[in-house]
């Protein structure tokens, strides 16, 4: 494998910033293409427009970012996400980056310890710091030029990562068996180890350490009394105020309707059974013979009304 782990064939991001001197990056592209070939062109991107490329998903082997000499470059979330996006799987990335040995006030600059952790979090895996690196006077001067940045706890990281041997948002079935070989009794076999955690035996029951609930102390005096019958009785539809029956009335409200329906209606003068004679104009059974006082008498609809 080549310098940067880069071998023939391989397609190649760089990712530069502003700081970088341009003889530098000139240097570091014609030494990539050398180790890929010629049929393979190295792509260059700033750091800053990296979001705005027209880049494919899984497009790049291998993308080096920050390894420019003078870099001060400083990888986002949003960034290294887009790193770990434009990624083949299993893809790697080579970082460095500037970074402070305590956090600061400076929240721009990532500490040694958040960033593998925020390679991690862009979806990159087996990430490792692969070395640390003092400041020269000359790079601490370009930091303090293009971060603003005066401290003297800086260190240039270099951390490396892979993209998992699967595209985001990939699926795959899995395939499970949980049918158990059949037994001699053509019944599925079961483990004996499972049988025994689900199993309990007397002897399970001899330890004096053991204290068992007695389900007559779960019950108080009021769940011991006898419930009053009424209680239990549910509402009739004439308690609820309905004043029509339901289709599969128990409470007796059709029962009382149908009766109601059906009953004689009262006579006004008392004299209806003796004939059309002594009857009223308006008489429910006019028209009809004379009956007996109490003999059930069926009516029309249309004579139902009172008399």
């Amino acid at each position: 494998m080549g310098e940067y782990g880069v071998t023939p064939g391989q397609c190649v991001a760089i990712i530069w910033d502003s700081s970088s001197p341009a003889e530098a990056l000139k240097d570091l592209v014609d030494k990539i293409q050398a180790l890929v070939g010629a049929d393979s062109p190295v792509s260059v991107e700033n750091v800053n427009q990296l979001l705005q490329s027209a880049h494919r998903e899984s497009s790049f082997d291998v993308i080096l970012s920050g390894v420019v000499p003078g870099s001060t470059a400083q990888h986002s979330a949003e960034v290294l996400a887009e790193i770990a996006r434009i990624l083949k799987p299993g893809g790697r990335v080579l970082l460095k980056e500037l970074v402070v040995t305590e956090s600061g006030n400076n929240s721009r600059i990532k500490t040694a310890a958040k960033l593998p952790t925020a390679l991690t979090l862009s979806g990159l895996v087996e990430v490792k710091e692969l070395q640390k690196e003092v400041l020269t006077p000359e790079e601490a001067q370009t930091v303090q030029e293009h971060l603003g940045y005066q401290g003297n706890d800086l260190l240039i990281v270099q951390v490396e990562g892979k993209k998992p041997n699967f595209e985001v948002g990939s699926s795959s079935q899995l395939k499970l068996s949980f049918a158990k070989a059949p037994g001699p009794s053509g019944k599925p076999s079961v483990d004996p180890a499972t049988a025994k955690l689900w199993t309990l035996s007397a002897n399970d029951m001899n330890d004096e350490e053991m204290d068992l609930l007695d389900s007559d102390e779960l019950l108080d005096s009021e769940d011991l009394r006898k419930p009053d019958p009424s209680s239990l009785r549910a509402s009739s539809c004439k308690e609820i105020g309905k004043k029509k029956a339901c289709k599969n009335c128990t409470c007796g409200l059709a029962e009382e309707l149908e009766q109601k329906k059906n009953s004689q209606p009262k006579s006004a003068c008392g004299n209806c059974y003796l004939g059309d004679a002594f009857r009223c104009a308006s008489c429910p059974y006019l028209g009809m013979p004379a009956f007996k006082p109490g003999e059930k008498i069926l009516l029309k609809e249309n004579q139902l009304h009172d008399a």
